[in-house]
């Protein structure tokens, strides 16, 4: 009988460990302190900010477009080393904080896009379908 009882109890803990390591997403981070621009280049590359910028973004509500996508991003394994990203994005503070250095790999409409720190151990993230859509909107409008 208390056999039963510890196999049901680990049985239990097991579940309650295997759930919680599915919902335990890591989402990319920005600095808590304001933003104030967004600029983006065409990418040169993996490890390279290319400094031509030919986007600024400015405008709070684009400027939250940008944060959403970058802090609801998930971290998703991929090896694009060797891919070049179509774009660099760089976060811009007020009070003179680092940059954050941004690679973007944007996705066609209606799909995922994935971004990646320069500066970082290479991971990846993705972004929702309708982020995608948004962020199409603002850097290809022009």
């Amino acid at each position: 009988m208390k056999l039963k009882v510890v196999y049901s109890l680990l049985s239990l803990l097991g579940l309650v460990f295997l759930v919680g390591c599915q919902t335990n997403q890591e989402n990319m981070v920005l600095l808590d302190e304001k933003v104030k621009e967004i600029n983006i280049a065409k990418s040169n590359g993996v490890g390279d900010m290319n400094q031509d910028i030919f986007l600024t973004i400015d405008d709070s509500q684009s400027v939250k477009v940008f944060e959403k996508a970058i802090k609801t991003a998930i971290i998703q394994k991929s090896d694009l080393k060797k891919a070049t990203p179509d774009y660099d994005v760089m976060v811009e503070y007020e009070e003179g904080f680092p940059t954050h250095a941004i690679h973007l790999w944007l996705g066609e409409e209606n799909e995922e896009s994935i971004l990646m720190y320069m500066v970082g151990e290479g991971e990846t993230y993705l972004t929702s379908t309708k982020t995608t859509n948004d962020l199409r909107e603002l850097i290809l409008s022009d």
